[in-house]
């Protein structure tokens, strides 16, 4: 970084001023790609024809290009591309042909840090992290006899990225062969219900590769010319798996069988789900069947049965929100919802709920589909449409129960949230879960579904949104400087001289800098005056100013503040919160 700067003042590109500038200013900044650009020292593009001209004459690699900060490298690299006459790849964006990958040694893909793409009738498409490196080139050539290679670049990190997934491939082809002898032995397994001892054991991989990184979802995906694993961590999907095509079938049909649907059926969507102990711990595995174009679509929800609930005091929440929302529970009767999008923690947050206000003298019951965690001191319903016994049908009996407090895992219909509201009305405290972005759009959004404005105004007693973000990681933790983009629209949050952090990458993250996730949230609470309000059937934007002037905090300061703590980057609460 350094030596670059220099290069560029020997050049003329920057001043020594300019330079004096950054270091005498209060307090001293770093002297940087991304500060001398924020102080318009000096213009981005110049920035990148500079550093592509230095990748042309071999001064430094494309993998130098990723240690600058605040500097997005892919329009330099797409420069790097068209002035070498080379194609830029987004390894993100193409799927791998693993026929062809498989005819070439691991070691001296690793060696080269280079991926064969695809084939075609012409050339074979190989990725390098080195354009310029011709002894890569030659010796990846001489694999390929027969047709001449077309070069092509992509982001080291991507690259090696792929290679690390494509290891796992490698480790567990003796299986894959396996699995491909029993097909030729035991004819089409999927229409089997007989055991394939390699399917098995790739299962067992597949569900250990995600437990161990502590995925919440496991995605296997039927495409045009493979089989991929996919896994949720952090929110955030990551690719673990790639298969030839063929082994999808017989993966897809020994996972239907252990969660007991019907393996013939492939037209129709299918739910289903099993149990298996990985690792000395119990876990419940969902499963949901979608068909696609290319076959189907199964996914995996990964629940742990052994896990221990979690307290309210340590879900994430700010202590501002988290005194709201303890007050709120409190409340003898009512209704408080947690809001959000799937797989935001809303169920958590209300485990850590109920775990705060159970108590022997209450009779708690909660109806939910599925019960997802087993907590001692409740009555836990779960819902079975098939036999009749639905959200509403349950809520019903539960009233009869003589409950003082009800949980209900979501509010789908009009039924549902009708009878909740009378609960509430009549003595009961019900917690639940609803569908919308923000607090306040919960109000309306409750109106639309036919309850009317008295009975809401006199059933709410607060409403939690929320969302999940990723938090960095401790172990590659640095301070960074934020583009003026970024820092334009919350300036209006940020005190004197803000210091924000990122995390650089490393192998306890999975190079992804960052790990773990926390809830950044905001706490609507239901005033008399707001009560009055929804009940004279007051616009959203009248409730919002009136929600502010009591004092409510919107989940994007929540985040800016999350972020400013060194908790979570500026960009993952733009990533899924907005002003």
């Amino acid at each position: 970084m350094v030596k670059l700067i220099e290069m560029m003042l020997d050049e003329n590109l920057v001043t020594k001023d300019a330079i004096s500038a950054l270091v005498k200013s209060r307090p001293p900044k770093k002297i940087s790609f991304a500060n001398l650009i924020t102080e318009k020292m000096i213009d981005l593009h110049t920035v990148e024809i500079f550093l592509t001209k230095k990748i042309r004459q071999g001064v430094i690699t494309l993998e130098h290009l990723e240690k600058i900060e605040g500097i997005n490298i892919v329009p330099i690299i797409e420069a790097v591309a068209k002035v070498l006459h080379v194609e830029y790849i987004d390894l993100d964006d193409v799927e791998i042909d693993m026929k062809l990958f498989s005819q070439v040694p691991y070691k001296q893909l690793i060696k080269y840090n280079a991926i064969p793409v695809e084939e075609t009738d012409l050339n074979v498409l190989v990725v390098f992290d080195d354009p310029l490196d011709m002894a890569a080139q030659d010796a990846i050539q001489r694999l390929f006899p027969k047709k001449p290679i077309k070069i092509a670049i992509s982001k080291p990190k991507q690259i090696q990225q792929h290679l690390q997934r494509l290891e796992i491939n490698e480790s567990i082809k003796g299986l894959v062969s396996d699995i491909r002898k029993d097909l030729s032995q035991e004819g089409n397994i999927d229409e089997k219900e007989g055991e394939s001892p390699a399917v098995l054991k790739l299962i067992d991989i597949v569900l250990k590769s995600a437990i161990y990184i502590g995925a919440s979802d496991i995605h296997i995906e039927a495409t045009e010319k493979s089989c991929i694993v996919r896994e949720r961590v952090d929110g955030m999907l990551r690719q673990s798996f790639t298969f030839d095509k063929d082994i999808f079938n017989p993966l897809a049909s020994r996972m239907k069988l252990l969660s007991s649907l019907d393996i013939a059926e492939k037209r129709k969507p299918q739910d289903g789900r099993f149990s298996a102990t990985i690792n000395r711990r119990d876990f419940d595995f969902r499963v949901s069947t979608l068909p696609t174009i290319y076959g189907e679509s199964i996914v995996l929800r990964i629940l742990d049965k052994s896990k221990a609930m979690i307290r309210l005091e340590d879900a994430g929440m700010s202590k501002f929100c988290y005194d709201r929302f303890s007050e709120s529970i409190k409340a003898p009767y009512g209704i408080v919802l947690v809001t959000g999008p799937t797989g935001s923690g809303k169920t958590t947050t209300l485990y850590g709920a109920l775990n705060a206000i159970k108590d022997i003298k209450d009779k708690i019951i909660t109806v939910e589909d599925p019960v997802e965690y087993q907590m001692s001191g409740l009555q836990q319903v779960q819902v079975r449409a098939n036999v009749g016994l639905s959200f509403a049908d349950a809520l019903k009996s539960i009233l009869r129960q003589d409950p003082d407090k009800i949980m209900i895992g979501e509010i789908r219909d009009q039924e549902t949230l009708r009878i909740a509201i009378q609960a509430a009305l009549t003595g009961h405290l019900v917690l639940s879960t609803l569908h919308t972005n923000d607090a306040i759009s919960a109000v309306t959004r409750i109106l639309d579904m036919g309850i009317e404005e008295y009975l809401v105004s006199g059933a709410l007693v607060a409403i939690q949104a929320q969302r999940l973000v990723r938090k960095i990681c401790t172990h590659c933790k640095k301070e960074t400087t934020l583009p003026e983009t970024l820092l334009k629209d919350v300036k209006q949050y940020l005190p004197e001289n803000p210091t924000f952090y990122v995390g650089e990458g490393c192998k306890e993250c999975g190079h992804s800098g960052y790990a773990g996730r926390e809830m950044i949230s905001e706490v609507l609470t239901v005033s008399e005056t707001f009560s009055r309000m929804i009940a004279r059937g007051a616009s959203k934007e009248e409730m919002t100013k009136q929600a502010m002037e009591e004092g409510f905090i919107n989940m994007f300061e929540d985040g800016v503040h999350k972020a400013l703590e060194g908790k979570t980057t500026i960009e993952e609460i733009y990533r899924v919160a907005r002003l």
